[in-house]
């Protein structure tokens, strides 16, 4: 497994960010790269803001006029990813979390932020891949196998289903 470089910003001050959780985002990445059987050396993005900066950028970038929970911007396409010539590893994308969002669905779901935060981080590196839930019925149960795999992987416990904007908690 190669090495896997996740730059981690916190751009909001509306929810206190738990102890662990920049860990946590990292071994999620990690754990996605490896269940993939990636090999090279990656860098990947993430960024915590506020429901008001992530509606913004779903309303600039997708023309949804509402906030959500996780965005995702692939730099690669088909599996061809652009590489840091500095570092020679291939740059996967961005993460963008509201962690207002992610709060208030852990609320919801009865489960931790820690749970919400892992799942979001892993739903949105499968999209840095190139899986996409909207594309039909097929890709949405691949993508949910998968999440289910890798976070069962991580130990995040997954106790019940439930029903939210993805479908899949």
């Amino acid at each position: 497994m190669g090495k896997v470089k996740v730059m981690i910003t916190n751009n909001q001050t509306e929810v206190k960010i738990p102890v662990g959780i920049r860990l946590l985002v990292r071994r999620c990445c990690h754990a996605v790269l490896e269940y993939e059987g990636h090999n090279d050396d990656f860098e990947v993005s993430v960024s915590f803001v506020n429901d008001e900066q992530i509606h913004e950028l779903n309303k600039e970038h997708r023309n949804i006029d509402r906030s959500t929970d996780v965005l995702s911007f692939p730099l690669g396409e088909n599996g061809d990813f652009d590489m840091n010539h500095e570092t020679g590893a291939y740059l996967l994308g961005d993460i963008v979390i509201s962690l207002e969002t992610a709060y208030r669905q852990a609320e919801i779901y009865g489960h931790s932020l820690e749970r919400e935060i892992g799942f979001l981080t892993v739903h949105s590196m499968l999209h840095l891949l190139g899986y996409d839930h909207e594309e039909s019925n097929l890709h949405e149960r691949i993508m949910r196998e998968k999440e289910e795999a890798i976070l069962g992987n991580l130990g995040i416990s997954r106790d019940a289903t439930f029903l939210g904007e993805h479908e899949h908690r």
